[in-house]
């Protein structure tokens, strides 16, 4: 797991409503000494100096200490700074202001992988020995979007003895733990210890985080150089193996076919954003759902879909599928699609139209175009694009929707949306590509087929949602629910 400093693991508490220590990383004695003059200036009288190196048990190697005169900062700083621990060489140290402590509490986050779900470990004391101390100790299940129980959190900070004032400082302390975790995706987030000050605050005195190697792609503000766990700063060598043309959004079909094609778009030297599948024969709306998701991903320079080739499933439902998410989110990063197999002429076409109403180039290929060749042919179309990164936005909706004139018609998790006053001049394109799903009643839209198995026609529907737009055809749109996704790309913008 990649794992960040104490100093940027509290910069993401703080972001998350957590009180922190006031001070900075350094990564000098001259640094360190302005750091704590301006703290003394503030109203500190004593200030902690601690290394910044991926390890524990800092404080037995001399690693943690305190003072209060510059002179003492500069010679704690300064000695700090040439240690070596293990192969880490330490090349900064936090400086922030000491707190006076009351009582301590011990507060982790971590993935339990048996229980597939995060889990919320709480002690009331801090330190070490944590699991020798079973009574004192509470396992907090979490739901992986809602956060940890309620009903859990208020038990275990019941145990405490605290004021009712401080049991909800605390209780929501945990809340605003699961907060942070999810905000970076962590895999583990402790805080030992969580300190109620004198003063009556809980102050987040240290942390450690480490963040799954396969978010840290969709985390760039944390500047994590190498997506693996290491013992030491990535070397010279470290960093020209790692170095990528970017960040590719993958879309497989079928599991060996996809293996390959992901060997060969990081053989062209890219870096895998996801791994996306939609093999057996998906429907139009599975793959036009599955490729909203991996456009939810920030920085990507390029979309990249390739299966196995020799699928037994209608390839043009997938270019369907593909076509409408990439309409809606006005794709301008080149797509290099390969979609070999049962009409994959009628797929390609499909591609090839759609790419004429993009911003940027779409391409389709055949199952006799090998996935290392159409990666050769995605390196240049991204290397033409300038260096462009994909930014996620909402998908792109016609006026008329909202006008309350429209037809509405529900389909399985979504609706079809139809300008009834353009109904005349658009009706003979939709009852022809909705291959008569939609006809003419008294001179509006309506239901061809009883309302639950139109329901299940989004397919269909969204075919005809694709032709209508090659047509320059206005008045036609199927809308399809993703929940949650809205969310997610309006915290990745």
């Amino acid at each position: 797991m990649a794992r960040l400093h104490e100093y940027q693991g509290k910069a993401i508490l703080a972001a998350n409503g957590f009180q922190i220590p006031r001070g900075s990383a350094a990564s000098t004695a001259d640094e360190a000494v302005a750091i704590a003059k301006e703290l003394a200036d503030k109203g500190g009288n004593k200030v902690a100096i601690k290394i910044q190196a991926w390890t524990t048990g800092r404080a037995g190697i001399g690693g943690v200490t305190f003072a209060k005169k510059p002179d003492e900062v500069r010679g704690h700083a300064a000695r700090m700074l040439t240690m070596k621990v293990g192969q880490f060489p330490v090349e900064a140290v936090l400086v922030e202001e000491r707190i006076d402590i009351e009582r301590e509490f011990f507060l982790s986050f971590a993935i339990d992988d048996a229980a597939r779900a995060p889990v919320i470990i709480f002690a009331a004391g801090g330190g070490t020995g944590i699991e020798e101390r079973p009574a004192s100790t509470w396992r907090i299940a979490c739901d992986v979007n809602r956060g940890p129980l309620d009903s859990a959190v208020n038990e275990a900070v019941a145990s405490c003895g605290l004021s009712p004032a401080h049991t909800a400082k605390l209780a929501e302390s945990i809340r605003k733990l699961f907060a942070a975790a999810r905000s970076v995706e962590a895999r583990s987030l402790e805080i030992n210890p969580l300190v109620l000050s004198k003063d009556g605050q809980f102050v987040a005195t240290d942390c450690r985080i480490t963040i799954d190697d396969y978010a840290v792609a969709r985390h760039p503000e944390l500047g994590i150089e190498i997506a693996r766990e290491f013992d030491h700063p990535p070397t010279a060598l470290e960093r020209v193996a790692k170095d990528s043309k970017g960040l590719v959004g993958f879309h497989g079909a079928g599991g060996g076919g996809s293996m390959m094609s992901m060997d060969a778009i990081v053989n062209a030297g890219f870096t895998i954003a996801n791994f996306t599948d939609t093999s057996g024969n998906p429907s139009a709306s599975k793959v036009y759902r599955a490729s909203r998701i991996i456009l939810a991903q920030p920085n990507l320079v390029g979309y990249f879909g390739s299966g196995s080739g020799v699928a037994s499933q209608e390839q043009y439902w997938s270019a369907y599928g593909l076509a409408k998410a990439f309409w809606e989110l006005d794709l301008d990063i080149p797509a290099v699609i390969r979609l070999g197999g049962n009409t994959e002429d009628r797929a390609v076409d499909i591609l090839r139209r759609m790419s004429g109403l993009l911003r940027t180039q779409v391409e389709g290929y055949r199952k006799t175009d090998a996935p290392a060749m159409i990666a050769g042919r995605f390196t240049e179309l991204v290397a033409g694009a300038g260096g462009a990164k994909w930014k996620p936005r909402a998908p792109r909706v016609p006026k008329f929707v909202k006008d309350l004139s429209a037809t509405m018609l529900p389909v399985k998790s979504g609706r079809v949306w139809i300008d009834t006053a353009k109904w005349p001049q658009i009706r003979r394109a939709v009852e022809t590509h909705s291959g008569g799903l939609i006809v003419d009643c008294a001179g509006a839209p309506a239901m061809s087929l009883p309302s639950e198995e139109f329901a299940n026609k989004d397919s269909e529907l969204l075919a005809c949602d694709v032709e209508c737009r090659l047509a320059g055809v206005e008045g036609f749109y199927l809308e399809l629910d993703i929940p949650g996704l809205d969310e997610l790309v309006e915290g990745a913008r």
